[in-house]
């Protein structure tokens, strides 16, 4: 058996109204699952993303240009163009 806990939450009234007309629509149960389905989601990302922060401070952090371009080409790789690599 699962516990829950009661919150009150405010939305902006866009979001809360395409969270109605979802529950609406059948893709959750309520209001309540729909927005726990979400905050689930999201805590998950998060959690990814803490881990991804976690492994790049101990491997030296992301990859310059130029170790990019090196694995890329190991790997058989065709380079895709991006703006924001180093």
């Amino acid at each position: 058996m699962t516990t829950t806990a009661k919150l009150a939450i405010s939305l902006p009234r866009p979001l809360a109204d395409r969270t109605r007309r979802a529950v609406r629509k059948g893709r959750a149960a309520s209001v309540s699952a729909y927005v726990a389905e979400a905050l689930e989601a999201k805590t998950k990302m998060d959690d990814l993303a803490g881990l991804l922060d976690e492994m790049l401070a101990e491997s030296g952090g992301p990859l310059t240009r130029r170790e990019r371009a090196r694995a890329t080409a190991a790997l058989g790789l065709r380079a895709a163009k991006t703006g924001g690599a180093r």
